[in-house]
């Protein structure tokens, strides 16, 4: 939920606090903060930009002129089972010595760390710089390998040694003295170089002082942006450096912004010159542009390349502060004088305001080994509640109980499931979180327990600012505690936000975090229920009345640290928080849904993430799939984007369309601000309420198979929805091609982004066919196709795949727990296929002891072969299933079989023709094997005769 617009004249009385205190002033600045910020579309000058930002302008300054870095390693040895050495500079602007430490971890991961030495400091460092803390997961950390030795040679016919440390078979990490530089080494391919730091010579350090008597105010000790001061006690502190890819065609990552999957050059040759770097800063951007580099609400600092052999790597930096990278295009060191290594490469640059270098590289070799080599790093994806996987309904704001039923009715009464339905800020009592609103919402359990008699559950929302009003015992307790993030005098911080005068907790704090979770309780959240959730939104953090539309820099949170230092992870820690505290309301065992808007590494161990406040246009419909591709190429697996777009009235075609790309979304949720038309599915006219319904429908049949996916992604961090590039990775076709995609391996999907249009050309990877899910229909594989498109977006399952279904229609997923399965064999040129199938209670943690059915299906040989893929389990906890498949579907398997045998029953059954999808009218009958009647848990096969 992003800021008001002018048109919307109610919104002032929403801004002003209840309580009685200052009225005139809350009032004048109520009228203040909305004309400087109501506006219809996203205003630059309300955000800095590099030359606007000391750092970067500073840095970008300095990256002119390669070669500038001037520091050497000494004192090189092992210390705690890692490489150390201290960096000196021949500048004598350097006031201490830098600390290096290299660490090498099981597959391949690099680890590198430079920080100051406080411990040979004169003068004394007035601080440590801040180290982020909670997103390294523990498993990683006893994945170390000690190092034992290490060697020391003279590569490439340099005049300098290097220090060499094994990383893997295959690969070294090598710590180069004169010049510095740290790079991977790929022996397989005559030790050519896959990833370096500073082979550009860029690193520079901004170190940590203290203001001298008498020394004048200046940029070194605050900065001013608009009307605000932002006071630098430290001065600067910044750190940049380049990173290089070698034989890469294009970098992805880094979100969170709206743009192209691949990432453009913003410096060199043939690039505007007013190209900002791609920025990492957390913030709440109204109508945020389509196919800009500018930072949203989320800050991920991974960047994943791909060259054409299929070969990829990633750098990622621990670092909350303020970050921004460029992308430098072929040349922009032409003029440098320097003879760099002749070898295909992009070549970044990284800059960051505060921190330390806590970095890592990840050899891949493929795009899926860099994904699970960055989620061992920073945690796999939580495994959702069944439930949440499915679609969702939202709005601000549902207005009252009344509200509530009728739409929940209405999905009844045209046959459209959902699952969830969602309150926003007005169902409060004056925007105070945990309470409801006593005139429309005066019932809030009984209207829950409502929902949860169809399967169905509610989500509300909780946002980061507290409102301060003495009478309200959330604030007048965190207050006594001192809870609250302090000012640069040290005072409660007193920001504007929804509530008016607002206070923000220091979420950094575990204490304050473990505080926070308690106020969960049944006891605490007075009209909860177990089948309430949470959504977590503004809490990147936005601050209406801040620099930015967020926190001052120099605010002050536990042990002295600046909210500069950490402003990224703000969010993050605010989302743990509230994981935290649902999964202590359930008593540990039942999977907490939390949603939030800001994310940072680790993110997705918590919860889903959604891409904001996006609008009502084509545009957005379109880069709403680079976005999610993106968020799951950096661990975040769980993610969407508001079906019908949040600001602006989407027409019928954009609403369908949007509605039949966004069945697709791991993450599917239709949302709206509160002053746009109504747009529930069925307000849009017959036939557009069948398309809609349509769509919703295609999720709810394919929920085994996204369940599966996300069991998938809890396990090994592969994304739900995925570029076709990750499945495909050395055909070149694929690499610019972000408009389509995958679901798992076996689903490709393409999205119609043009009104009026109803074919789409449609490129097919790979040398097998594709069968259309709908009709049936086969495509060749590594060609373009024209695909009908006019009442459904193409989606298409891959030869040699198998797809498990459910095809009953139920009013939620929770009433089709046991309902039997159908599974869909895509057969490919040998007539072959597998697939996998898990299932669990779909709520519960037990499947962490075992409780769960994971099953393989392979086609061979005219068989069909069931296979158990859950280990034993000596453990109390299990799960049963007495569900049954009740279809099997073959595409393009030879025709003719008239019957089947299924074993260990020695029972045969027939094999006849029947239609793809229950229900429709389209498309071809298809081999179909009638009630095998086998059990989705048990062992069997089925031959066809």
């Amino acid at each position: 939920m992003s800021l008001i617009p002018l048109f919307s004249i109610p919104c002032i009385s929403r801004l002003l606090p209840s309580s009685p205190m200052k009225p005139l002033t809350s009032l004048l600045l109520a009228l203040l903060f909305l004309s400087s910020h109501t506006v219809l579309s996203f205003k630059r000058d309300e955000f800095r930009n590099c030359n606007q930002t000391p750092f970067c302008k500073r840095a970008r300054s300095r990256s002119r002129s390669p070669g500038g870095c001037t520091l050497t390693p000494h004192n090189i040895s092992i210390s705690n089972g890692e490489l150390t050495a201290t960096l000196l500079s021949e500048h004598e602007d350097q006031i201490r010595p830098l600390i290096l430490s290299l660490s090498v971890y099981h597959d391949g991961i690099l680890r590198l760390k430079i920080d100051e030495d406080y411990d040979h400091s004169d003068p004394p460092c007035p601080k440590t710089r801040f180290q982020v803390p909670d997103v390294i997961t523990s498993e990683f950390d006893s994945n170390k390998l000690w190092l034992q030795q290490l060697s020391t040679e003279t590569l490439n016919d340099e005049t300098s040694p290097s220090t060499v440390v094994y990383l893997s078979d295959g690969y070294d990490a090598v710590l180069r003295h004169d010049p510095f530089e740290i790079y991977v080494r790929d022996k397989q391919s005559g030790n050519q170089k896959l990833i370096s730091l500073n082979s550009h010579q860029l690193f520079d350090f901004e170190q940590l002082r203290v203001k001298k008597e008498g020394e004048e105010d200046g940029e070194n000790w605050e900065e001013r942006f608009r009307s605000h001061t932002d006071k630098r006690p430290y001065g600067p502190q910044s750190i940049s450096f380049d990173v290089s890819f070698y034989s890469a065609e294009f970098v992805s990552g880094i979100p969170e912004r709206a743009m192209s999957l691949a990432l453009k050059p913003t410096r060199g040759p043939g690039v505007e010159k007013d190209v900002e770097p791609y920025r990492l800063f957390n913030l709440d951007v109204f109508e945020y542009l389509s196919e800009s580099p500018f930072g949203l609400y989320g800050s991920l600092p991974l960047m994943i390349s791909h060259g054409k052999e299929g070969r990829s790597a990633g750098f990622f930096w621990l670092n909350a502060a303020e970050m921004q990278i460029d992308v430098l295009g072929d040349g922009w060191d032409a003029e440098s004088g320097i003879d760099w290594v002749k070898q295909k490469r992009i070549d970044t640059f990284w800059m960051s305001e505060a921190g330390i270098v806590d970095a890592f590289f990840f050899v891949g070799p493929g795009p899926k080994e860099v994904v699970r080599q960055y989620t061992s790093v920073t945690g796999r994806p939580a495994m959702p509640q069944l439930f949440s996987i499915a679609y969702h309904q939202c709005r601000w704001n549902y207005r009252d109980e009344e509200d509530v039923e009728n739409v929940d009715a209405k999905f009844d009464e045209h046959d459209i499931p959902y699952d969830v339905l969602w309150l926003d800020i007005d169902h409060t009592d004056g925007r105070r979180y945990f309470t409801w609103d006593s005139a429309l919402f005066p019932h809030p359990e009984g209207m829950q327990k409502k929902l949860a008699e169809k399967g169905r559950h509610m989500v509300t929302i909780v946002d980061p600012h507290i409102k301060r009003d003495d009478s309200f015992r959330l604030h007048k307790e965190a207050a006594e505690k001192g809870y609250y993030v302090k000012d640069a005098g040290g005072k409660d911080f007193d920001g504007w936000c929804w509530p008016g005068s607002s206070s923000y907790l220091d979420m950094v704090n575990p204490e304050i975090r473990s505080w926070w979770g308690d106020k969960f309780s049944y006891k605490n959240y007075v009209g909860s229920t177990p089948s309430l959730y949470i959504w977590n939104d503004m809490n990147e953090p936005s601050v209406f009345n801040g620099p930015e539309v967020s926190m001052p820099r120099d605010a002050l949170h536990l042990g002295g640290i600046e909210h500069r230092e950490l402003h990224n992870s703000y969010g993050y820690y605010f989302h743990m928080a509230t994981s935290n505290g649902l999964l202590k309301r359930g008593g540990g065992n039942d999977r907490p849904f939390v949603l939030s808007r800001a994310f940072f590494p680790g993110s997705q161990r918590y919860g889903p993430v959604w891409t904001g406040d996006n609008t009502a246009d084509w545009d957005h419909l379109r880069v709403s799939v680079p976005m999610i591709l993106t968020l799951g190429l950096t661990g975040i697996s769980f993610s969407g984007a508001d079906v019908g777009g949040y600001f602006g009235n989407p027409g019928p075609e954009l609403l369908v369309r949007w509605y039949q790309l966004g069945a697709f979304y791991p993450f599917f949720r239709g949302h709206a601000h509160q002053d746009t038309k109504r747009r529930e599915p069925w307000l849009f006219g017959e036939k557009n309420t069948r398309l809609i319904r349509e769509a919703i429908r295609v999720r709810y049949m394919l929920l085994p198979y996204f369940y599966t996916l996300f069991r998938e992604a809890n396990t090994t961090g592969l994304p739900v929805m995925r570029p076709l590039w990750m499945e495909f990775p050395s055909d070149e076709a694929t690499f610019s091609n972000d408009e389509a995609f995958m679901i798992g391996s076996s689903l490709l999907v393409q999205g119609i982004y043009t009104e009026g249009e109803k074919y789409a050309f449609v490129y097919l990877p790979g040398k097998e066919l594709w069968y259309d899910i709908r009709i049936g229909d086969a495509y060749m594989g590594g060609k373009t196709h024209k695909l009908d498109a006019a009442e459904s977006v193409p989606a298409l399952q891959r030869a040699g795949t198998i797809i498990p279904r459910k095809d009953r229609l139920r009013r939620s997923s929770t009433q089709m727990v046991k309902d039997p399965y159908t599974l869909v064999i895509a057969v490919n040129s040998s007539q072959a296929a597998e697939g996998e199938l898990y299932i669990d209670d779909g709520k519960s943690f037990e499947f962490l002891q075992g409780a769960y059915i994971h099953r393989r299906f392979v086609f061979a040989n005219g068989k069909l072969t069931s296979m158990n893929l859950a280990p034993f389990s000596s453990s109390k906890s299990q799960f049963s299933s007495k569900s049954i498949i009740e279809r099997i579907i073959l595409l393009g398997y030879a025709p003719g079989p008239k019957n089947a045998l299924i074993e260990p029953a020695n029972q045969k059954v027939e094999v006849e023709l029947g239609p793809l999808m229950l229900g429709g009218s389209r498309g071809s009958s298809v081999l179909t094997i009638r009630k095998p009647a086998v059990q989705v848990s048990d062992d069997w096969t089925i031959k066809i005769l």
